[in-house]
């Protein structure tokens, strides 16, 4: 049960922390993105035995759930292999220590995580690279990758391999595998990270002038061809996914530099750094325009203060440019956590990292890389996330080209005495589309004499995949008002239902 007097003094502290917000800004929002990658690339993963990763990727996600995270961006696709069951390209070799060789025991990490992650109320988007094929440091590819079955559709580009973006063929084949796991797999999100040209380096050319003069499609200058050619994969990817699934929503991580103004586009960032218009070949600002995604997540990595690239230069240039998507930023941990805050140089930037972010009303969350920092608790970072700004859960934001479709409230609610003590039962409403299909349900809890504000957060007690909740037993004595409502796929709340519990 709560104590008031420590949800008032929470909150003091808070406002102590956050004083840069604005007055608009609520202290603790009710729908905010808190994300996390998780990723294989960093080798993590990597011939561990699948009940020891089991194991720790359980406990990665009880932490993170415990500091606030709700959504798990989980890399199931590195170079073109597979951490799920694929019948169309290899396991990968960042899951079992070598390409084409499949897990210990039976399993599908993707789909373990899916059910980790609801039952845990977070939200599991399936992240892939697109393009990206082969590193340096990768063995021979397996006999069923595309490397070994197609060689010709790749081009080589210092240390990496990728699918080449210019062949329709290519993109064809990357959405037939984004559309075998939105088609297989109960994912909430499915995620793509800013690899499509490959960086640049220095005096090195990507081989493609062959293909841009037997198809250059009436373009004259080769970097338009090459944007265009992305622009192609992005909108034949968005209406991939969207054609199975309308609910599964369409994100991208870019790069953090748009475009730069000291290259004489004045509607750029005041930054010097590389550009994802002219060095990746990403117009991520002409996607927005289209629609063709659903949320966006730059990757501002840079401190505030950095010269190149100061982070809060770019978090309000992105606010600014966020458009009808949903706009979250992108942090890194260890950068955050070197940096000395402007404000007070005795701690590090988180605080001033969350405060600039959430004191701007178009950007509605943030992701943080890597999930293992967080977990590690650099710096203090994941005490600072659970104490100071994810105290309490957060239901997603509902993007303006998502299906708004609302759930019918929760039937028969009910108390049930069990073996594990009193709890709450219900039965899932009906539907008539999976749009509005119940896929979550949020529990609040309020004292007898308390208002029911649903708009509070804190006081919200649990989110879940179950129909049922088990009072803790610090509920049990005393008098409670719970209330339950149902969560569409993309977190459209339902009308509530009340019960009143009353000790004996």
């Amino acid at each position: 049960m709560r104590v008031s007097s420590v949800r008032i003094c929470i909150a003091v502290l808070m406002m102590a922390a956050s004083c840069v917000l604005t007055s608009a800004e609520p202290l603790y929002p009710k729908r905010e993105f808190r994300g996390a990658w998780i990723q294989a690339v960093n080798h993590q993963f990597e011939g561990i035995p699948t009940s020891e990763l089991k194991r720790i990727l359980s406990d990665q996600l009880d932490s993170l759930a415990s500091c606030g995270i709700n959504t798990i961006l989980f890399q199931v696709r590195v170079e073109g292999d597979a951490l799920y069951e694929s019948e169309l390209e290899p396991w990968s070799g960042y899951l079992t220590g070598c390409q084409g060789l499949a897990p210990d025991e039976p399993w599908d990490p993707l789909a373990f995580m899916i059910t980790q992650c609801h039952r845990r109320g977070m939200e599991l988007h399936a992240w892939i690279n697109p393009f990206r094929a082969r590193t340096q440091s990768t063995p021979m590819p397996d006999a069923k990758h595309q490397i070994s079955l197609h060689p010709d559709r790749f081009v080589r580009y210092g240390k990496l391999t990728l699918f080449n973006p210019a062949l329709q063929v290519n993109r064809d084949f990357i959405c037939s595998v984004a559309a075998d796991i939105v088609t297989r797999y109960d994912i909430d999100g499915f995620h793509i990270d800013d690899y499509f040209y490959p960086y640049p380096e220095d005096g090195l050319a990507f081989n493609d002038q062959a293909d841009f003069q037997k198809d250059p499609r009436g373009f004259t200058d080769e970097d338009d061809w090459r944007r265009d050619n992305v622009n192609l994969f992005i909108e034949q990817l968005y209406n991939t996914v969207k054609g199975i699934k309308p609910w599964v929503k369409f994100g991208i991580s870019p790069f953090g530099i748009y475009r730069n103004a000291s290259v004489g586009y004045p509607e750029g960032s005041a930054t010097n750094g590389l550009e994802n218009y002219s060095g990746l070949y990403a117009d991520v600002l002409y996607w927005i325009e289209k629609g063709w995604l659903d949320y966006c997540i730059p990757q501002v990595y840079w401190n505030v203060g950095t010269s190149v690239a100061d982070y809060e230069v770019l978090v309000n240039w992105w606010a600014d440019h966020a458009g009808d998507v949903l706009m979250y930023i992108g942090q890194d941990v260890e950068r955050t956590v070197t940096g000395a805050d402007p404000r007070n140089p005795s701690i590090h930037q988180e605080r001033m990292k969350m405060d600039l972010q959430r004191g701007r009303s178009e950007l509605q969350g943030s992701c943080h890389w890597p999930a293992k920092s967080v977990v590690d608790n650099s710096g203090g970072y994941r005490q600072i996330l659970a104490a100071e700004y994810y105290p309490y859960p957060a239901l997603q934001p509902v993007g303006r080209g998502l299906p708004d479709s609302r759930p019918s409230k929760v039937k028969k609610m009910r108390l049930v005495q069990t073996i594990d003590g009193p709890g709450l039962f219900w039965t899932a409403p009906s539907s008539k589309h999976q749009m509005d299909r119940a896929s979550r349900y949020v529990i609040y809890s309020f004292g007898m004499d308390e208002k029911v504000d649903l708009d509070d957060p804190s006081h919200i007690v649990l989110l879940t995949d179950r129909t049922y909740y088990i009072l803790p037993d610090a509920e049990r004595t005393g008098s409670r008002v719970y209330v339950v409502t149902a969560l569409s796929p993309i977190q459209v709340e339902s009308s509530p239902v009340k019960l009143k519990y009353r000790s004996k």
